[in-house]
């Protein structure tokens, strides 16, 4: 079967869980990545153009000016052309987006899945509708999976097949940070001690914290790497000893931890963060990075309990937790941590949602032996070119 994947996360933007499922299902089948569309000139029209992990990214091009309703209308009657042009009659309809719905209601997809990476409802801008597309969501899906344990802990009782496959991590991606690497070349005159966060610099950022700390320790600098969406550049803090380094590619990320002392992850405690499983983490500490985290749910439980990420909350202590993670060694737990990273692979995690998948049209086949809402990934107690091809 093809699979059809419907996003509210522009592929290029960042790569998160959607890139790294959607290339492990490409080796396999054909992958299509519909993201929202774009308002422009000319008559709608659908722009194909393939990655090089195999997945061809589809995005619809309406008119600018085009009301919700009617870019609806719109986006439906060219899925249905792309459908029809692909040779698409078997497929999996795989969302990240519940608005998708608007224009995909009257598809009939062999599988239908929603993969909750995050509550969106509770993040900026978030559309008004988004509430009850999900509730229609979770009413048609087959499968639910959460990108985290707090998600599935709020999801679980809305359907009957929830999972949870928290954060995982390629691990020998980013073992490469703990081997000498050359400093990038905008990396280099920064002194250190260095403290370093990468990931998109939006809501969910604590400008306050890191203006603190920038304040209280003038001798540390820290590095943040990382587009800025959805708040104002100009209330950024900008002393000297703090450096925006701007968005990098998913593989020059392990040059970047190389030159870091300490990894932060610096998240604000709002709402839009409740239920954040950051994949930065595992990927900070197969880096062998230390790391501080303020006290997001899914990071002190696991991470925190265990004794591998230090959590502080107020600016004061994040210092102190800072001043001791300087002094940690990466070799006094590394090998604890390495053998928890090793159940976390995105190989095994895309292989667990997969084997259920299959079990909706096969339940002879289906995971008797699996409990609902057991973990699969992410530390579990047990468990191209950009060639346009326009269609219309």
């Amino acid at each position: 079967m093809d699979l059809v994947c419907f996003s509210h996360l522009r592929w290029d933007f960042v790569f998160q869980r959607p890139q790294h499922l959607m290339n492990r299902g490409a080796r396999e089948r054909r992958v299509l990545y519909m993201e929202e569309p774009v308002f422009g000139e000319g008559p709608p029209v659908l722009d194909i153009s393939p990655r090089a992990g195999g997945v061809q990214v589809v995005v619809p091009r309406l008119p600018h000016g085009t009301h919700e309703r009617e870019a609806e209308r719109m986006q439906a009657s060219l899925v249905d052309e792309l459908l029809t042009a692909q040779g698409i009659s078997d497929m999996i309809a795989w969302y990240y987006t519940p608005m998708a719905l608007g224009f995909t209601d009257h598809l009939e997809p062999c599988v239908t899945v929603y993969d909750c990476m995050d509550e969106l409802s509770a993040f900026l801008d978030a559309p008004k509708l988004l509430r009850e597309r999900e509730e229609q969501l979770l009413a048609r899906a087959d499968l639910v999976f959460t990108g985290g344990q707090s998600l599935y802990e709020a999801k679980r009782t809305r359907h009957l097949r929830v999972y949870a496959f928290p954060s995982s991590v390629d691990v020998a991606h980013f073992r490469q940070a703990r081997d000498p690497q050359p400093d990038p070349p905008d990396q280099m005159a920064i002194p250190h001690p260095r403290l370093g966060f990468y990931g998109v610099i939006d809501e969910r950022f604590d400008i306050e914290l890191v203006r603190r700390v920038a304040e209280l320790r003038p001798d540390w600098q820290i590095v943040l790497i990382g587009p800025v969406a959805k708040i104002d550049p100009a209330t950024l803090p900008r002393p000297s000893n703090i450096h925006y380094l701007g968005g990098k590619q998913y593989s020059e990320l392990p040059s970047y931890l190389a030159g870091w002392d300490v990894a932060l992850l610096t998240f604000a405690l709002n709402a839009s963060t409740r239920f954040i499983s950051p994949t930065k983490t595992p990927e900070y500490l197969a880096a062998g990075r230390p790391v501080v985290s303020t006290p997001i749910r899914d990071v002190v439980r696991p991470y925190g309990e265990r004794g591998f990420v230090r959590i502080a909350e107020t600016p004061e202590a994040f210092v102190d937790a800072i001043v001791a993670a300087l002094g940690d060694r990466i070799d006094e737990r590394g090998a604890e941590i390495d053998r928890y990273l090793a159940t976390m692979s995105w190989d095994r995690t895309w292989a667990d949602m997969w084997r259920h998948v299959k079990s909706i049209n096969t339940p002879a086949e289906a995971t008797a032996a699996d409990p609902q809402g057991e973990i699969y990934a992410a530390g579990a107690e047990g468990p191209a070119d950009t060639q346009a091809i326009i269609t219309r």
